[in-house]
């Protein structure tokens, strides 16, 4: 098996299928098991592809978009998206470069998130038609074994000598610290979902994030080895900022994609404040743009690169949050930018009675997102870097009172130049 490792946005030379040609382009490619024979495959006819996400969260976040997206401009170019949401696997929690084991969920809890998740694909694929992407659960299959039975049936296909070569095992062995079998299983009932997608729909291509790669491989060889199966993976890259962080993570926490855990509004403006280096990379891989514009937008210098950071933001919002919560997002954003916030709708509601509790600037920066802590809100308060209705504010002590509240019980609060909220008291 070929392990093609691929420079983002540099595609590979005599590529036969546009599906490939476009992935590769826009730097959604990191990983394959075999280039020219998926290439071929691509090239022959419509291809059944999935990518699966465990509902350990009520929501999906930014880390998950590149899959989606590349899921996205494969329906586009006319291949099936299935989505796999892990009822089953959820169960068990993927291990993979993690140093600790994923908290157990209650089957209620995984039945919840699993409603949240489900919202999210619903707005960013289409799942209407014969043609359209279909969601699927692996409780489906894999609650139905039982344990003796999937044993005989798969155990003689997986060897512990090559579970062990994967990095995902291997940094958790090399960090010493423990490893349940539990967790060593997980990635059997991956490569196991593989194959049942393979039986139940024809799907022969898997698409995951770089980590998943072990997982994946597993799942290709599962096929072939059990039933002479040509199977395929495909992984995207880990995008990190230009500063190094992993992206998606904000002073707040994962920036999720669903309105109830944050607003559209708030999405918008994390996807403003993208740093003029990170631009380019994110307009490729985050947008629809056609290529000609992403290299005109990202060639642009100065004030006028602000313009290309709306652009990318009201794009990615648009795939997201839908059209009409894009162009309210980027209307609000001007308006509150130019510090005319008198009729906008807030970007936060807090209730009346946190005034009379008590609140204090801290806990309010906090609260909006623009600190992870008490801590770090005390940092950017003390270093001038705080603004309430517009006004410097250097006291870590201040308390936000009935007089901070203006005539529609708001207050505007700024961290920096590029963070912006409006709060209103209810």
């Amino acid at each position: 098996m070929t392990n093609h490792m691929i420079e983002a946005g540099k595609p590979a030379a005599k590529l036969k299928s546009e599906a490939l040609q476009v992935l590769l382009e826009r730097g959604l490619v990191h990983q394959c098991t075999d280039l020219e024979a998926l290439d071929a495959k691509l090239a022959a006819g419509p291809v059944t592809a999935y990518a699966g996400f465990d509902a350990t969260a009520a929501s999906l976040h930014v880390g998950h978009l590149m899959p989606l997206m590349t899921m996205r401009w494969l329906q586009k170019l006319g291949h099936k998206p299935i989505i796999v949401l892990g009822g089953g696997t959820s169960q068990v929690g993927d291990p993979s470069f993690r140093n600790e084991a994923r908290p157990l969920l209650e089957q209620q809890q995984i039945a919840a998130n699993i409603a949240g998740i489900r919202r999210s694909i619903e707005r960013l694929l289409d799942l209407e038609g014969e043609d359209g992407a279909q969601l699927v659960d692996n409780a489906e299959w894999l609650t139905e074994f039982r344990f003796l039975e999937f044993l005989r049936d798969y155990g003689a296909h997986f060897t512990v000598n090559r579970m062990m070569t994967f990095d995902s095992v291997k940094s958790r062995l090399d960090a010493q610290m423990p490893l349940t079998v539990l967790e060593f299983c997980y990635m059997m009932l991956q490569a196991v979902d593989f194959l049942e997608l393979a039986r139940r729909h024809d799907c022969s291509l898997q698409v995951g994030g770089s980590d998943q790669w072990g997982n994946i491989i597993n799942g290709v060889e599962l096929g072939r080895k059990g039933e002479g199966r040509q199977l395929f993976g495909l992984t995207v890259p880990l995008i990190t900022t230009a500063s190094g962080a992993k992206m998606g993570k904000t002073a707040a926490g994962a920036v999720w994609l669903h309105p109830e855990h944050l607003s559209p509004f708030a999405f918008w403006q994390f996807w403003r404040n993208t740093a003029d280096a990170d631009v380019p990379k994110f307009l490729r891989l985050f947008t629809e743009l056609p290529m000609n514009e992403v290299i005109r937008l990202s060639e642009l210098q100065g004030a006028e690169l602000n313009e290309a950071k709306k652009i990318l933001a009201t794009q990615v919002t648009t795939i997201v949050h839908g059209a009409e919560a894009a162009r309210h997002a980027l209307e609000q954003g001007d308006a509150l930018f130019a510090g005319q916030a008198d009729n906008l709708e807030p970007t936060h509601r807090l209730p009346l009675v946190r005034l009379a509790e008590g609140l204090g600037l801290l806990e309010l920066l906090v609260e909006v997102g623009f600190a992870a802590s008490n801590g770090d809100a005390r940092r950017l308060v003390e270093g001038g870097g705080v603004r309430l209705n517009s006004k410097v504010v250097d006291d870590p002590r201040r308390r936000i009172s009935s007089g901070d509240i203006g005539a529609k019980d708001a207050l505007t609060l700024a961290a920096g130049k590029r963070r912006k909220a409006l709060v209103r008291f209810e």
